[in-house]
């Protein structure tokens, strides 16, 4: 089968996706690990260069919302490199209802912002009790 391939619209692609508009960066990336330890899952995000009060935490039912506000340089000095992304930006998690939103536990420290957020009671494993009463009605129907 023969395809016409288009060299340029995958340039384009990816210049849509690392600039605005007017040409700026936009800083859309915000890299992530996670992963689970026993009852917690833990979600950490490089965010490097910031305070505490950069960062905005939001919880909407099951979605996470982390959004990070690096602001322009506002000294008009002539920049040799600008590669550090700056601006606002935010990623979503969207976390299954395993997880208990209503006691997450996020700490920033060093350019880490961790999230730790515990497996809901529901979801994890418990053991169920058999009773029994001596009786075997479900042998009796059978039978009949």
């Amino acid at each position: 089968m023969l395809m016409r391939t288009d060299p340029f619209r995958e340039l384009d692609r990816v210049t849509q996706q690392l600039f605005r508009g007017d040409g700026t960066w936009a800083p859309t990336a915000m890299p992530m690990d996670a992963w689970r330890d026993g009852d917690t899952f833990v979600v950490e995000f490089d965010l490097p260069g910031l305070q505490a009060d950069d960062i905005d935490l939001d919880v909407e039912r099951n979605v996470v919302t982390v959004r990070a506000d690096r602001p322009m340089r506002a000294n008009a000095e002539e920049m040799i490199a600008a590669e550090r992304r700056r601006g606002t930006f935010s990623r979503q998690l969207v976390l299954g209802d395993n997880l208990d939103t209503g006691h997450i536990d996020a700490a920033y420290d060093a350019g880490v912002l961790t999230l730790r957020i515990p497996v809901s009671e529901q979801a994890k494993p418990r053991k169920i009790q058999i009773s029994s009463d001596g009786t075997r009605q479900g042998q009796a129907a059978l039978a009949t």
